[in-house]
């Protein structure tokens, strides 16, 4: 009677379970898995539908950047607590653990280098930091490298990954919106090219000022640009939404950026633009 024998279930190394899971990631566009260090090879692609994963901080500058040219500007200022915000905890403690997480003391990044040789200034969006939020910071930083970009007559490249303005600043966050709008208006006095580079996802605050007043403005494929979110709209006006709405393929079809450019050909596309517009 071995057909009820009882079996020794097999057991499954933590270890090596959680070895084989790390080997394999899914999909934010198509929801398949794939092999992560296919999408590795891939400068980050997804090898089925194309949709271009996120990039830290660090590899979307290799990816733009001449190989060790980038100088970070101004990596020392950090955000303060006008407001003495607190909701489940104090903004002072959530920007002490992003710091801590992130390495960085605010969610941009700026500095100079190389693009195939030409000088230019380079302004990075960190998701990873309070999901790449505009505050305080991140407005005057933005303002400091067109400064300096005006002052030696550089072109600017902005790439953007943001869920908006950052809430526990308040209008003082809000306030970035105008005053980076009106940094980017000294640009194109001084005739100096701005290319923004949209990524997955560019929404709220930023979308609604200085991502959207590039010279020409790139958006990467599938990434995800709007000011409120699908469901906040399909909520509000009680409308089934199209498909893909707010998908840069949308908003190119519409009108509301200039180029979806993939990421292994970003850096000449790039390149090629600065070159005709200085």
């Amino acid at each position: 009677m071995a057909w009820f024998k009882k079996e020794k279930p097999v057991e499954i190394s933590p270890a090596r379970s959680k070895g084989a899971e790390g080997m394999w990631l899914k999909c934010n566009h198509c929801r398949e898995i794939v092999y992560r260090k296919e999408v590795e090879r891939n400068n980050k692609v997804c090898p089925k539908c194309e949709y271009h994963f996120p990039l830290t901080v660090a590899e979307r500058i290799a990816l733009l950047m001449d190989l060790g040219t980038f100088r970070e500007w101004d990596a020392e200022i950090e955000a303060q607590d006008p407001l003495q915000f607190h909701d489940t905890k104090s903004y002072r403690e959530r920007l002490k653990a992003q710091q801590e997480k992130t390495g960085r003391k605010d969610a941009l990044v700026i500095g100079e280098g190389l693009i195939n040789g030409r000088r230019t200034v380079l302004c990075v969006f960190d998701f990873g930091f309070m999901g790449g939020s505009m505050g305080s910071v991140v407005g005057e930083k933005l303002c400091r490298a067109i400064d300096r970009a005006v002052e030696h007559k550089l072109p600017v490249i902005l790439v953007t990954a943001s869920g908006g303005a950052r809430m526990q600043e308040g209008i003082l966050s809000l306030m970035q919106m105008a005053k980076t709008s009106a940094a980017v208006a000294q640009l194109g006095k001084a005739k100096l090219p701005f290319i923004c580079i949209l990524a997955d996802p560019t929404f709220g605050g930023v979308t609604a000022s200085v991502a959207m007043l590039g010279d020409v403005i790139i958006a990467e494929p599938k990434a995800l640009i709007g000011f409120a979110g699908p469901r906040v709209i399909q909520q509000t006006i009680k409308q089934q939404l199209p498909d893909q709405f707010q998908r840069a393929e949308f908003l190119l079809e519409h009108g509301m950026i200039d180029m979806i450019v993939e990421r292994k050909q970003l850096k000449e596309t790039v390149s090629t633009l600065i070159a005709h517009l200085q």
